[in-house]
């Protein structure tokens, strides 16, 4: 696939073009991931992103995904940020999405960047996606039930107005702390090196496994109808940070395997 003139024409063009559809992990949370990915990439691989992303950061590349999403064009990709399964099933045995999911969409991403055949333009749209993809694989939301449309149609209130349980989770509670995404970056917990170590083991099955615990417990921390406000923040936006931190060690653990 070519997407060169495309990718040209979202960077220079694009500023909040994805205004009516919900953004995943807002825009500050991906900015997040990227930011803190930066911290653990080797020599190697921030050379060869420089060069196939034209000198901008994942920060900045990180909400390409969601910006495309207002063009039709790109409509194949809309259901690589996501998949949905029940509480109690798992990615292995459930049912699948013809049209692709998350694990899939990360799958060809890779594909594309690691075929020597590929061309640099095509190698540098499959990751803008691919930085972006592995952020919404940890956001609990991204991997909901198919029946409420991963919690958008779990209808709750954020600070006495109408918001959903997704809605909340991908971008409320994240602004509402008022912090940039540098200053959620850099103020990253500590792990030593055996807890970064563990968190980059595994695969993106085992990594879908383990945010879908999480899942089944955003499921049971809210009543539909709900008012959410700070309670529910000082409880659960801790989770949120660590989340995005996850996604950032394992996101650079993805690009330096592949670059």
């Amino acid at each position: 696939m070519k997407y060169s003139f495309i990718v040209l024409f979202f960077i220079v063009f694009t500023t909040n073009v994805n205004a009516e559809t919900p953004p995943v992990w807002g825009q500050t949370g991906h900015r997040v991931v990227g930011a803190i990915a930066d911290n653990y990439l080797n020599g190697s691989t921030k050379r060869q992103l420089k060069k196939l992303l034209n000198n901008e950061s994942l920060a900045f590349v990180s909400t390409f995904a969601d910006e495309i999403k207002a063009d039709p064009r790109f409509n194949q990709f809309k259901t690589w940020h996501y998949l949905n399964m029940s509480l109690d099933d798992n990615y292995e045995t459930s049912k699948k999405n013809p049209e692709g999911d998350i694990v899939t969409g990360i799958a060809y991403c890779k594909s594309i960047i690691t075929n020597k055949n590929s061309t640099d333009d095509d190698k540098a749209f499959y990751l803008r996606l691919l930085i972006h993809l592995i952020g919404d694989l940890h956001q609990p939301m991204h991997i909901g039930l198919l029946e409420d449309r991963g919690g958008n149609d779990f209808d709750v209130q954020w600070y006495y107005k109408d918001s959903n349980l997704h809605r909340v989770w991908d971008t409320q509670m994240i602004e509402s702390y008022g912090m940039s995404f540098s200053e959620l970056a850099d103020n990253a917990a500590f792990l030593s090196k055996t807890e970064v170590k563990a968190i980059k083991k595994g695969t993106v099955l085992d990594w879908v496994a383990e945010t879908h615990i999480l899942t089944n417990e955003i499921y049971a921390s809210a009543k539909k109808g709900e008012n959410l406000r700070s309670r529910y923040s000082y409880k659960y936006f801790t989770v949120a940070r660590s989340q995005m931190q996850k996604a950032g060690i394992r996101l650079a653990a993805v690009l330096n395997d592949i670059l």
